[in-house]
């Protein structure tokens, strides 16, 4: 009998090359046929729409695209594999650790770890140590497919509890379905015995892992361990306390570097520092954890940027409207707030028979004003607009400074409007945005469209019409954008602006967003030409996002140094003696005159410190007068940065600041929606 032939495989590269291999032939081995120059750039490969380790066998027919370490698919997968060998590291340094899970993160990776003992920075280099060491082994990173009851055996074996807790999770979610699926005799597809779960072993260490990873452990090479912070296991603080280890990894030695100098000027920069510092805001245990309190400078600050928002949006046709900072439950209830969000909301208050709740969100009550009347569609749109301060019970794990808090301002608006004048409202709510942020210097940002997900709610028709109409204002506002597939919340698509700080970071401030949800829930209506009721459209539209969390991304932006019409103090007044405070003081009170915010240093310290102490204090200008200047009427003037500007008069002063005392913002006409004023 003739040996029977084997059929080849076809595999296709992304530039359209085709090639035949025999079955069963790795990633690897294709490689190095097509391309084996590039073999030492390639960490992984993306097959038939899944990415995948170069190990990975290709066993028909399949469309390949090889993935470098320089890639977002590539940095992912060799910051994941760095978490892997950070907990081999740990597991030789101490053995009988538990490990929870380590996944990689923007710009690197963390591995949160119950260790036999605490840890301390002192261990971090040991860490760092042993993990070269292991890079150095070459060890492979071998992945194993075995049934979920035969894993959940072996992780029980090797003593790791958290990996059992994951695994029994993925157990029970997979007896759901497969008791749902029986009534549509697909139970035999979702039998749980069956499901396959995949381990990795890096030399004596075996992980419970999906993957993909690296070859071996000589890829990770360009790596450093940042620091340790303690994180609660699966974010509930009723649960075990774990050791999150956090580091970094790069393809090269040039991009580790670069970033760990970005890290220090991001430490130089970071807002809990300068926000102590400085005196601006503060955080107190007895007042609790995510409240902020707001000291005078920093409270100052805020002001000037609520009569901001207050007055262009006055000019921009919203009307201001205040609401309370609770509701009954049925309120909550209608807007499904208590279905969909009660984790998040503060407990029940009973007051005289009634429930209340604290509001998270202030889109209710916007609601209910919009609908204390009847509205003709000659009133639309109609936008309110709102500093409504919310309460979410955030987690204390993910408490950080002002960015993530438990109390905080959100500056909202909702736009109720006719579907004809939907394109127009969002490409205003866009243009106001944009215009609005360039005031406090941001003019970079990445813009994102996102479209319905798996699960929403609302007609087809009716998320396609508002996405289309998202792109629509989109183009017509001159916004370069990228499309978030499926990023949408479940009630509507939406347009997202993500600010660039001054360090390339991006920061989430302004949201437009639709919602097919909460009309339909608080059934509201306003009567059409035709004088019967329609359903408007409703838009919620966020330009800063929340005040604490734009304050404190406002002041890394700036390293504490704010323009100076922001500024909370514009210039201090300092004396050379004793005997020139009262001139000093006269000077203040004439630029106080003017407008421009200014105190006088009487300490009884040298001039030299007063000078540093307010460079220190980042103080737009430096006023110095003494002998001289109080006879001649003038002021000795230093600007930020160490800019000597010499001696002038005070009026001379004040004319050469004028415009620095103004925002510059020019959101007033939009309705027009010129375009080309987006920076990208």
């Amino acid at each position: 009998m003739s040996e029977i032939q084997t059929q080849s495989i076809v595999v296709t590269l992304d530039d359209g090359r085709r090639y035949d291999f025999p079955p069963s032939v790795t990633v690897l081995d294709v490689l190095e046929v097509v391309d084996p120059a590039a073999k030492k750039e390639t960490i992984g490969a993306n097959v038939n729409g899944r990415l995948v380790d170069l190990g990975s066998l290709i066993d028909q027919e399949a469309r390949v695209k090889f993935i470098t370490a320089t890639s977002a698919e590539g940095l992912s997968m060799l910051r994941h594999s760095a978490a892997h060998l950070m907990a081999a590291a740990v597991q030789q340094l101490l053995p009988g650790s538990q490990f929870a899970i380590g996944p990689a993160i923007q710009d690197g990776f963390y591995y949160d770890i119950e260790p036999t003992r605490p840890l301390t920075p002192d261990d971090l280099p040991v860490i760092e140590a042993k993990m070269r060491e292991l890079s150095g082994q070459r060890l492979p990173f071998a992945r194993l497919e075995v049934p979920l009851e035969e894993a959940i055996a072996k992780v029980t074996a090797l003593n790791q509890p958290y990996k059992v807790e994951l695994l029994e999770t993925i157990q029970g979610r997979a007896m759901a379905c497969a008791k749902a699926a029986e009534q549509d005799e697909l139970a035999h597809e979702l039998d749980p015995a069956a499901e396959q779960v995949s381990f990795y072993t890096t030399g004596g260490f075996v992980d419970l892992c999906r993957g993909p990873h690296v070859l071996d452990t000589s890829v990770i090479r360009f790596f450093r361990l940042t620091h340790l912070a303690g994180a609660y296991w699966r974010g509930d603080e009723r649960r075990p306390m774990l050791t999150r280890i956090y580091g970094i990894a790069f393809p090269t030695q040039d991009a580790l570097e670069a970033h760990l100098l970005l890290l220090e000027e991001a430490k130089r920069r970071d807002h809990r520092r300068l926000g102590r510092e400085l005196d601006l805001f503060s955080v107190d245990d007895e007042v609790g954890g995510g409240l902020i309190l707001w000291h005078p400078k920093g409270a100052l600050v805020r002001k000037l940027i609520e009569d901001l928002w207050r007055q262009e949006h006055l000019n921009n046709d919203y009307d201001l409207v205040y609401t309370p900072h609770i509701g009954r439950v049925k309120l909550w209830e209608t807007s499904g707030h208590l279905d969909f969000y009660q984790e998040y909301m503060y407990p029940k208050m009973e007051m005289e028979g009634n429930d209340y709740y604290v509001k998270p969100m202030n889109c209710p009550f916007h609601i209910k004003i919009f609908q204390s009347k009847v509205r003709s569609y000659r009133e639309l749109p109609v936008r309110f607009a709102e500093l409504g301060t919310v309460y979410r019970f955030e987690r204390v794990g993910v408490l950080h400074g002002l960015l993530r808090v438990r109390g905080f301002t959100q500056d909202d608006a909702h736009i109720f409007c006719t579907p004809a004048q939907m394109v127009d409202e969002v490409a205003r709510a866009v243009n106001f945005s944009v215009a609005f942020l360039g005031a406090f210097g941001f003019d970079r940002y990445d813009a994102y469209i996102a479209t319905r997900p798996e699960k929403a709610i609302g007609d087809l028709k009716l998320w396609n019409d508002a996405t289309e109409a998202l792109r629509q204002a989109a183009d017509q506002a001159g916004l370069s954008y990228q499309i978030d597939e499926g990023g949408g919340a479940f009630y509507g698509p939406k347009i997202d602006l993500k600010v660039k700080d001054a360090l390339g970071r991006s920061w989430q401030c302004t949201t437009v967003q639709f919602d097919f949800n909460l009309p339909e829930r608080f059934d509201i209506t306003y009567v059409g030409e035709d004088n019967r009721p329609h359903r408007p459209f409703m838009v919620h539209r966020a330009v800063l996002g929340s005040l604490e969390r734009f304050f404190g991304v406002l002041i890394e932006h700036h390293a504490g140094a704010f323009p100076t019409w922001l500024a909370p103090v514009q210039a201090r007044l300092v004396p050379v003696a004793d005997r020139f405070q009262p001139y000093a003081k006269q000077v203040s009170d004439q630029l106080r005159a003017t407008g421009v915010r200014t105190e006088v240093d009487v300490r009884n310290e040298k001039v030299g410190y007063k000078i540093r102490d307010a460079e220190v204090q980042k103080i737009p200008y430096i006023l110095v007068v003494g002998e001289k200047e109080s006879t001649l009427g003038t002021v000795s003037v230093r600007k930020r940065g160490g800019l000597d500007m010499g001696v002038m008069p005070i009026e001379g002063f004040v004319a050469a600041i004028q415009e620095e005392l103004k925002p510059a913002v020019k959101t007033t006409g939009l309705a027009q929606h010129e375009g080309g004023n987006v920076h990208q």
